[in-house]
């Protein structure tokens, strides 16, 4: 079994994205030149994954201007503010956001504005496949031995424009002999780990098992676990680090338990204007995603419901951050990059 599957594919100047709410189970497609639509499916967790958001939003932009022939005067400013506003934690949103408002500024005046943007948006999409296998390729250096490795929430070519970043590792290092099996957390309450990390495995032929987040320590505490590897959504100049709920119980045990434990992302997740991670926004969750699943109740809707999608990770805890440029090792200082 091979991994061939598009999440993002841009052809005849329409944006296809597979719908992650539907897998394992389904694989459909969503094919749209609407900008309205692209946002709605980066709500829905339809398209998910920071760099994925970001090259989303990033076609969103230049689709805006595809069907346009007299351009309003303020249509940048409201489909730049309609897609800032969808996921508010992870940075490469606004990353790519920025970059294709910078572009436009430059080119406003062009008839060919709409070419411009859609090379843009390629641009950032090329740009993401070649960080990803940057990121893999720095990552084998954590492989002491043949290890098996605990991953959390989704991190590959369903996060990514190219073949992930965390999961990314772990596949280069599966190719090299380095990987002998995975443990993938379910990642509630939307269960991207065993939906979407356990579908990528499987499409991988990476041996694999899925866990419930709660089996973590258990795994540990019966060594079973060599190393800890994890995506990020935003990582703070000091290394503190924002990533699915459930990351900072990992990064705990991994302390306790003397596991290494590592992030991977490329550098556009790091938020060169945070300075920690108590300046980083924590996304939270309709109260839905808990007391029900795919629509069906499974508790009282008249419960409340506490639902941050996001955890910070100290940077203390952090063994290393793997991105395109390097393996970062502490003390932690992104402001030199």
């Amino acid at each position: 079994m091979t991994n061939s599957f598009n999440s993002i594919e841009f052809k005849n100047n329409k944006l296809i994205l597979l719908d992650q709410t539907k897998l394992p189970l389904k694989e459909t497609y969503i094919k749209t030149d609407e900008y309205e639509r692209i946002a709605i499916a980066i709500e829905r967790l339809e398209v998910r994954g920071a760099p994925a958001i970001g090259i989303s939003a990033a076609y969103a932009i230049a689709l805006s201007f595809k069907n346009i022939t007299i351009v309003q005067k303020n249509h940048f400013e409201i489909v730049y503010e309609r897609l800032w506003k969808t996921r508010p934690t992870a940075v490469n949103l606004f990353w790519a956001l920025n970059r294709m408002k910078k572009v436009f500024e430059l080119n406003k005046n062009s008839k060919n504005i709409y070419n411009i943007l859609v090379s843009e948006a390629i641009q950032i999409h090329n740009e993401d496949v070649i960080m990803c296998d940057q990121i893999a390729a720095n990552g084998l250096q954590i492989f002491k031995k043949k290890s098996t490795v605990l991953t959390h929430c989704n991190t590959g070519k369903l996060a990514t424009g190219g073949g992930g970043t965390a999961f990314n590792v772990i596949n280069y290092g599966f190719k090299k002999g380095k990987v002998k099996f995975v443990h993938a957390d379910e990642t509630r309450p939307l269960l991207q780990g065993s939906r979407l990390t356990a579908f990528e495995l499987s499409k991988s032929g990476i041996p694999f098992s899925i866990n419930t987040d709660s089996t973590a320590a258990f795994l540990m505490q019966n060594n079973k676990i060599d190393l800890v590897i994890t995506g990020a959504d935003r990582i703070a100049l000091n290394g503190d680090s924002a990533n699915k709920i459930g990351t900072y119980n990992l990064a705990v045990l991994c302390k306790h338990h003397n596991i290494p434990f590592y992030i991977a992302a490329p550098t556009s997740t790091i938020d060169q204007k945070c300075k920690s991670g108590k300046n980083i926004q924590i996304e939270f969750r309709d109260k839905k995603e808990i007391n029900s699943f795919k629509k069906e109740k499974i508790t009282s809707e008249e419960y409340e419901v506490f639902s941050p999608a996001f955890d910070v990770t100290p940077n203390n805890l952090i063994t290393g951050i793997i991105t395109e440029k390097k393996l970062h090792l502490p003390p932690y200082n992104f402001r030199i990059l």
